[in-house]
């Protein structure tokens, strides 16, 4: 029972991570100057899956252009609208039957960001003892996810979807691995919930009162749902941590007297000038100007950038943004072609900035 494909999520609207979303879907988010979904695929693809089908908002152009066909992976990748407007992530899997036919299939939210690998829980589940298995992490918030319910000998009973009263700390992440038409015949036996949506977590709780064997292994690493803008940070910072010292080459234009600590990468066509200092990790992107400034540590800069004066620590800064300014900007996410541009010395400044945004103090 290998499983050979995977749905991935590329729709939404991403409204917790406004203004920045208005203008970018949620999932070309650069984590570690890499599209957000990329991690998704490279985890996908790691796994064993050859073919990936990715759902879409009605309209969406940019998911096709920036992913392609799958040949950077040597897969092959399709897309389909999510039809009828949103209504929850079981839906979306249910639009993608076509698709999967009476095949083992992967469901990946890629939103969910992981640093350890898929491959063990795939290679166990393909062995035939489960009908679907779950992936869980402990987490601080259990009322933001599906919560699993043991019994007291620790069997997995019930899952609940965002309960106000967890039952435990743990979290059912968004990978989920199912048998050969077990999602699709159970979806026909569930209701919208009260938000209107069809719940993931129910088609698990019929699964199991049906005394269906659904297994669950523990995230290992690191694993973080990106929903808020904090998440987005966080997982930037952890995902640059992780890369390795060969991941950070320098391809741009560097003056003597700039100072480099920890891995830097610099793209090709950007230009270092005199009184820059990077702290790494720390990932640049091309054709980019800085000058003058103090950049990281855990600070991604997209390319056509450019930073004049500022110092900025553990920060996203997007495409083509301009910051001019002696302040300190940290924990902060500039949209593209975004201007920060100083007029009268300021303090410390948190910011959440939109595409093509002005900002002037």
């Amino acid at each position: 029972m290998k499983i050979r494909k995977a749905i991935l999520t590329g729709g939404g609207r991403a409204t917790r991570l406004h203004p920045i979303t208005t203008t970018i879907n949620k999932h070309l988010l650069p984590l570690a100057n890499k599209p957000m979904i990329f991690h998704a695929i490279d985890k996908a693809v790691e796994a064993g899956i050859k073919e990936i089908y990715i759902n879409t908002n009605p309209g969406e152009t940019e998911l096709q252009k920036y992913i392609g066909d799958g040949g950077h992976w040597g897969i092959s990748i399709k897309f389909f609208e999510q039809t009828g407007g949103p209504q929850g992530i079981a839906h979306v899997v249910n639009e993608a039957r076509q698709f999967i036919g009476d095949e083992p299939f992967m469901f990946y939210l890629s939103d969910n960001i992981l640093l350890g690998s898929l491959k063990e829980m795939v290679d166990e589940f393909s062995r035939g003892k489960n009908d679907c298995m779950l992936t869980l992490s402990e987490v601080p918030d259990p009322e933001r996810f599906g919560v699993p319910v043991f019994d007291s000998a620790g069997n997995l009973v019930d899952v609940l979807e965002k309960p106000t009263a967890p039952p435990n700390n743990f979290a059912v992440t968004g990978i989920y691995l199912y048998g050969p038409r077990i999602f699709f015949d159970t979806y026909k036996k569930i209701n919208p919930s009260p938000r209107g949506e069809y719940e993931i977590s129910d088609i698990h709780s019929v699964l199991l009162k049906e005394g269906k064997t659904v297994g669950y292994k523990e995230v290992t690493g690191w694993w973080k749902d990106t929903g808020k803008p904090d998440d987005l940070l966080l997982a930037n910072q952890l995902l640059l941590d992780q890369l390795h010292e060969g991941n950070f080459p320098n391809h741009g234009m560097v003056e003597d007297d700039v100072v480099i600590e920890g891995k830097v990468q610099i793209g090709i066509g950007t230009k270092i000038h005199s009184g820059v200092t990077l702290i790494g990790p720390v990932i640049i992107g091309e054709n980019c100007v800085l000058s003058n400034c103090t950049i990281g540590p855990h600070v991604t800069i997209g390319p056509g950038t450019t930073i004049v004066n500022a110092t900025i620590k553990n920060s996203m800064i997007l495409d083509g943004a301009e910051v001019s300014t002696r302040a300190t900007v940290a924990n902060s996410m500039i949209g593209k072609k975004a201007i920060i541009r100083e007029k009268t010395e300021q303090p410390h400044h948190y910011y959440i900035v939109g595409d093509k945004t002005v900002v002037e103090f």
